[in-house]
């Protein structure tokens, strides 16, 4: 099992969101938006079809760990134990400083194999609230909550049920600061204009290092004044 575990983390810590977002925008998407490595910010920040590709990749990937442990290991818990590891590498990969997404388009993958038939539900509860909401945060949070029930209630294994609770106090505890900007009444809604904003300010901060990396710096030979000159001076 620590095999397929550490396969699974591996495989969950791809970052899909970094990599598109550069292709598709050419910014880091660390630094723009909400700083989250999901599809929802690069939905926001890199266009529908970035964030739908995203959304797929990460999918795929949850469901490709879980498959694989399927195939690697005949311990009936392997799959879940390497679904979660999937999950948790999405959300802390060790390359980015632990710092990626909030795990919620992986795990629907995870479940996808691990528990099919309490995976509409739960996206429909998802795809509703975002829908009367805009709030892609809000329905990732109350999927994320329903998930555990719908699994135990539509006859799922129990090590897939384990996994359904865990992975939803970890999407949970990710999206507290979600909860302070809804608090705060600044959380970001769906087809918003903050996102633009955001990545006009850092293209803006972008160019502006570059150019100021680039330019020679005045006066720098020996003895020369290189305080700022006021305006008039000569």
């Amino acid at each position: 099992m620590p095999l397929v575990i550490f396969l699974g983390y591996l495989i969950g810590s791809v970052p899909f969101a970094l990599f598109l977002a550069r292709q598709f925008g050419g910014a880091d998407l660390r630094h723009i938006g909400s700083g989250n490595l999901g599809a929802a910010n690069v939905l926001r920040t890199s266009g529908v079809k970035a964030g739908i590709l995203v959304a797929a990749l990460d999918i795929a990937k949850g469901a490709a760990s879980v498959l694989l442990a399927i195939r690697l290991s005949p311990d009936a818990a392997a799959p879940a134990a390497a679904g979660l590891a999937a999950i948790i590498g999405h959300v802390y990969p060790a390359w980015l400083r632990f710092r990626g997404g909030k795990g919620v388009a992986t795990a629907c993958g995870v479940f996808l194999v691990l528990a099919p038939r309490a995976v509409l539900p739960t996206v429909g509860v998802f795809v509703l609230t975002v829908w009367a909401t805009r709030y892609v945060s809000f329905g990732s949070v109350l999927a994320s909550l329903v998930l555990p029930a719908t699994a135990y209630a539509t006859g799922s294994p129990r090590p897939a049920v384990i996994v359904a609770c865990a992975a939803a106090a970890l999407i949970l505890f990710r999206h507290h600061s979600n909860f302070m900007r809804w608090l705060a009444g600044t959380e970001r809604r769906l087809g918003g204009r903050e996102a633009s904003a955001a990545l006009a300010r850092a293209t803006v901060r972008v160019r502006g290092a570059a150019t100021l990396s680039q330019a020679p710096v005045a006066g720098s030979r020996s003895g020369e004044d290189v305080r700022p000159r006021e305006h008039g001076e000569e």
